[in-house]
């Protein structure tokens, strides 16, 4: 396995590791450098990441998968899935969450709550953004779903810097 890949997996592990509860870091022990970041910068390290792994919590067993969609709409950050899918089953029993990608040798990881919008021109504007989706999903299928962030903090890492906190 290569190196990336290791620290990739060592990444998700850690996530689902907090996530479940059974990690954590001291507050002793971390050095952060915060900003009042941009929420938008957040948004391009994600989309030029391409793919992000999101982690929820089914019972007690941690779920991670993959996912490609990020948007900006009405001043916050969405993601889109499916009615149908387990990942939409856990976020409404539990809509906190954690990401994570990786984008050259920094890596981000978001926490928050992801809270469900039903308003169709939020479906619309998703869609919009990834055209692709379209064979797959509509505003009016029943199945879309599209959520945003509340209470978000982002954390980007690297190996020659502090990491940088930006919450939105």
């Amino acid at each position: 396995m290569s190196y990336g890949k290791q620290l990739l997996a060592a990444a998700f592990c850690g996530t689902a590791l907090l996530l479940c509860g059974c990690l954590s870091t001291p507050e002793s022990a971390k050095t952060v450098t915060e900003r009042s970041g941009n929420m938008k910068d957040v948004y391009q390290f994600l989309k030029d990441a391409g793919v992000y792994y999101i982690a929820t919590v089914d019972g007690d067993q941690p779920r991670v998968r993959p996912f490609g969609t990020i948007h900006i709409f009405d001043g916050k950050l969405y993601i889109q899935t499916g009615k149908k899918k387990n990942v939409s089953k856990q976020l409404g029993i539990n809509g906190k969450t954690e990401l994570c990608a990786m984008k050259g040798d920094k890596w981000i990881r978001v926490s928050g709550t992801l809270v469900n919008d039903d308003r169709r021109e939020a479906k619309v504007s998703m869609l919009d953004a990834y055209p692709s989706l379209k064979k797959m999903y509509s505003p009016d299928d029943g199945n879309t779903q599209v959520l945003y962030f509340r209470d978000a903090i982002a954390t980007i890492y690297s190996f020659s810097g502090e990491p940088v906190v930006i919450r939105f």
